[in-house]
């Protein structure tokens, strides 16, 4: 990760996350003031399984994370993905608390990221701050109970064309940056498996590939191939945090000068 620092005059329309959209003007104003911008890339662990979290951070655009458990043979399984539409790490608890699952970012970009007790000294001087954060609490657990429930109902195929359309939705790309390997990972399977899917779905032209790239072709066929885990996850969102969940005509755009600058 490289640090970029504090941007003056910087607002909630600047940053490219949703969950910092949705919050009121003066909670925004107030949370832009105390956070810093950093470029990562894909790779990049923000903590490990025991590391003390001194920051939450907030990915931007097209920056994505995941949640993975590491089991005791070294595997790990991812649990919830994080975009545009949320956050990561002392959203919701108090102190500095030490992680229980490793924390890495998925698809390159921008993320901000605030201090711990920044944020709790945020989130004790406003009940409206508090109380949306404990909101997408709530929504992440649901994606949490969701995924569980969909790694021990579904298929490999159906697996893989939800995560695949997951993270569509959460960085605005129709393509993802993801091995074979780091899928199979990700679903907690055997590399096999997966590369006989994916192997499908582009006989199919559902996708297609390139070296560390997965490109849809097809959103609606891979939508059929899917289970219905993505759409029970966005309803949950809609019913708790209505908009913060990206929409379909939820576009990235380019962001702006002073993000693609190492200077600020």
């Amino acid at each position: 990760m490289t640090l970029l620092g504090r941007v003056k005059g910087l607002t909630a329309d600047d940053i490219g996350n949703n969950l910092i959209r949705a919050l009121r003007r003066d909670d925004q104003l107030r949370l832009c003031e105390k956070l810093e911008a950093w470029e990562a890339k894909a790779g990049d662990v923000l903590y490990e399984p025991g590391d003390i979290v001194n920051y939450a951070y907030f990915p931007c655009d097209r920056a994505m994370a995941s949640f993975r458990v590491v089991l005791a043979d070294g595997r790990t399984v991812e649990t919830a993905m994080i975009g545009r539409e949320g956050a990561i790490g002392g959203v919701v608890s108090e102190g500095r608390l030490p992680a229980y699952a490793r924390a890495i970012v998925q698809c390159p970009g921008r993320f901000h990221r605030i201090a711990s007790s920044d944020l709790a000294g945020l989130k004790r001087g406003s009940s409206s701050l508090n109380n949306l954060f404990a909101r997408y609490a709530d929504c992440l657990l649901a994606q949490i109970f969701q995924s569980t429930a969909c790694n021990a109902a579904h298929s490999i195929e159906q697996r893989t064309a939800r995560w695949i359309l997951a993270a569509k939705d959460r960085t605005g790309d129709d393509h993802i940056s993801l091995t074979q390997e780091q899928l199979a990972g990700l679903l907690g399977v055997g590399r096999t498996y997966v590369s006989r899917v994916i192997q499908r779905l582009k006989a199919d032209s559902v996708i297609a590939t390139r070296r560390g790239r997965v490109a849809i072709t097809s959103a609606t066929a891979l939508g059929r191939l899917s289970c219905n885990c993505n759409h029970l996850v966005r309803l949950h969102f809609d019913e708790v945090l209505r908009g913060v969940y990206p929409s379909e005509d939820d576009r990235w755009t380019e962001p702006p000068a002073w993000a693609r600058s190492r200077s600020v």
